[in-house]
C-alpha cells in the first residue's frame, strides 16, 4: 500500500495544483474580490517561474521527501504513530493536525527572526494578491521548510497516506486562500471557522506590519484563535488595504531576478519582533 502511494503520489499532487490553480484563475476573473494593480502577464509570469525553480532546486537537493520518508519511517519503526498502537483513522487525523501546527509555528518563527524574516518577506512582497502569491517563496525558505518538514514527519511516524492528504490539502488551501474571488460575507464568516479565508489571509498580507504578523494560518484557522494571532478584518478594509511590504514597491521588484536577491537588500524591518511594532504606543 505504501509503495503504490509512493508511486502514485508525483501523479496525484501535479493533477491537483494544476486543477486547484485552473479553478482559482477562471474564479478570480469570474468574481474577484479586488482590482489588480498590476498586468497578470507580469506577476504570473515571473511567480509560476520561481515555482519551477524552486521545485528544481527541492528535488536536486533532498534525495527524499514527506511522503517517501514516512515510508521509510513505517519500515524501520521511527516516529511516534510507529511505536505507540492506535487506530490508524486517528493516526490519520492527529497526524496531519500536528502537521499543521507545525506549518503554523514554522510560519510564526520565519517572521520573528530576522534571517528567516529576509527569506519570508519576500512571499510578502508581491504588489497583488491572488493564487500565484501562495506558490511565490524564496528557494532557500522552501528548503529550510523542507528540512522543518522531514524532521516533523520522522518524529511522528505518521503514515504515507497522512502525509499525502495533507500535502495535496495544504497546497489545495494555500492557493484558495491566496486567492482574489470574492466569497460572500455570510460564507466566509461561517467557513473561516473551520478552513482559512481569502479574506481572512489577506490581511495578513497587509503594508501594516501590525496586520502582516498576524493571521498565520494556511489550512486550518484554529492556531490564531487559539494563540492570539488573529485580526478578523484589516483596518482600511479589504478594498482600501494595500497589500506587500513597504521596502519593495515598483513593478521591477517583481521580476525573478529581484526577487531572488530580496534577502539582502535593505533593513530587516516589519519582521513580529521588530521594536517599531512591539512597542506600545502611549496612551492619548
Amino acid at each position: 500500500m505504501s509503495d503504490t502511494i509512493l508511486a502514485a503520489e508525483p501523479t496525484i499532487r501535479l493533477a491537483a495544483f494544476l486543477g486547484v490553480l485552473a479553478a482559482m484563475a477562471l474564479w478570480e476573473i469570474a468574481a474577484p474580490r479586488r482590482r489588480r494593480e498590476f498586468p497578470r502577464v507580469l506577476r504570473w509570469s515571473n511567480n509560476l517561474a520561481l515555482v519551477v525553480l524552486d521545485t528544481v532546486i527541492l528535488r536536486l537537493t533532498f534525495p527524499i521527501l514527506a511522503v517517501g520518508l514516512a515510508v521509510m519511517a513505517a519500515d524501520r519503526g521511527w516516529g511516534l504513530f510507529n511505536v505507540i498502537d492506535v487506530a490508524p483513522w486517528v493516526a490519520v487525523i492527529v497526524s496531519m493536525l500536528l502537521l499543521d501546527l507545525a506549518i503554523y509555528l514554522q510560519h510564526v518563527m520565519f517572521h520573528a527572526v530576522p534571517g528567516l524574516w529576509r527569506l519570508h518577506r519576500m512571499h510578502h512582497a508581491d504588489l497583488d494578491f491572488d493564487a500565484t502569491t501562495g506558490l511565490r517563496f524564496h528557494p532557500v525558505e522552501i528548503l529550510i521548510s523542507m528540512g522543518i518538514k522531514l524532521s516533523v514527519v520522522a518524529a511522528l511516524g505518521p503514515t504515507a497516506i497522512a502525509v499525502l492528504l495533507f500535502e495535496v490539502l495544504l497546497h489545495a488551501t494555500a492557493l484558495f486562500n491566496h486567492a482574489n474571488i470574492d466569497l460572500p460575507r455570510p460564507v466566509d464568516r461561517v467557513l473561516r471557522l473551520f478552513l482559512v479565508t481569502p479574506d481572512m489571509h489577506r490581511v495578513h498580507h497587509s503594508v501594516d506590519p501590525r496586520e502582516t504578523n498576524s493571521n498565520y494560518g494556511f489550512n486550518l484557522p484554529w492556531w490564531d484563535r487559539l494563540l492570539g494571532t488573529y485580526v478578523a478584518q484589516p483596518a482600511r478594509g479589504h478594498q482600501g488595504m494595500e497589500i506587500g511590504i513597504e521596502q519593495f514597491r515598483t513593478p521591477r521588484d517583481l521580476w525573478l531576478d529581484r526577487m531572488l536577491f530580496q534577502p539582502v537588500r535593505g533593513p530587516a524591518s516589519g519582521g513580529a519582533l521588530d521594536p517599531r511594532i512591539t512597542r506600545r504606543e502611549p496612551a492619548e
